[in-house]
C-alpha cells in the first residue's frame, strides 16, 4: 500500500521579514520564470528561429543582473545595519 509523505503543517502566516525577502527576491524569481519560457519555446519548437534563441540569450542576461542585484542589495543591507539579527 502506498502512503504519502507527512508534510509538515504551517498553521501561521509570513511575517512582515517574510514578505519582505519574497519581494526583494521577486526580480530574480521573475527572471528565472522568463529563462524558463525561453527554453520551453525552444525544445517545444522543431525549427527555433534567431528570434528565438536571442529570446533566450536576453533572459539568461536578465537574470544574470538580477542575481548581481540581489546579491549586492543584500551584501550592502546586511553590511549597513539593515539585515539586523541576521548577524550580530
Amino acid at each position: 500500500m502506498f502512503s504519502m509523505p507527512h508534510t509538515p503543517r504551517c498553521d501561521r502566516e509570513p511575517t512582515v521579514a517574510d514578505l519582505a525577502a519574497i519581494q526583494a527576491e521577486w526580480p530574480v524569481i521573475e527572471a528565472e520564470l522568463a529563462v524558463l519560457d525561453a527554453e520551453i519555446a525552444l525544445i517545444t519548437t522543431t525549427h527555433p528561429s534567431a528570434l528565438d534563441w536571442r529570446r533566450l540569450r536576453r533572459a539568461e542576461a536578465r537574470l544574470i543582473r538580477a542575481a548581481i542585484d540581489h546579491t549586492t542589495t543584500t551584501h550592502i543591507a546586511m553590511t549597513h545595519g539593515s539585515g539586523r539579527g541576521l548577524a550580530a
